[in-house]
């Protein structure tokens, strides 16, 4: 299943934001079929810099895409096959995964906000 992924990153100072996404591409290259990619020049904006990377990547199944999508964060995705088989056990191990992260996220913001609390009352 090929896909058309954007993602950016944002920092300071610009080489640093270039470096980054330089050495991202190469990650992603080493770990999964990178059909073609275009990295865009890092922009300024107020005090921060821009840049993203447009990829096309061929990924064996739904599963490895959304993992993926969980690793990386695309800004964007398009789906470039105009049709996908997707087994019932691939939607339940993909929802299963995206539902144990969104739990870690869920967890770590309850304990800031709770390291926070305890601060504010020391």
């Amino acid at each position: 299943m090929r896909a058309n992924l954007i993602i950016e990153i944002v920092g300071s100072p610009k080489e640093h934001v270039e470096n980054v996404i330089k050495e991202m591409v190469q990650k992603i290259q080493n770990e999964k079929k990178v059909l073609k990619y275009n990295i865009f020049e890092a922009q300024q904006k107020e005090k921060l810099f821009f840049s993203f990377t447009e990829m096309e990547i061929d990924f064996n199944t739904f599963q490895e895409l959304t993992g993926f999508c969980l690793d990386y964060f695309p800004s964007s995705i398009e789906l470039l096959d105009d049709k996908i088989n997707v087994k019932r056990e691939e939607i339940e191990n993909t929802l299963n995964d995206l539902l144990a992260k969104l739990h870690m996220y869920d967890m770590t913001v309850k304990n800031l906000k709770a390291e926070l609390i305890l601060r504010k009352n020391t």
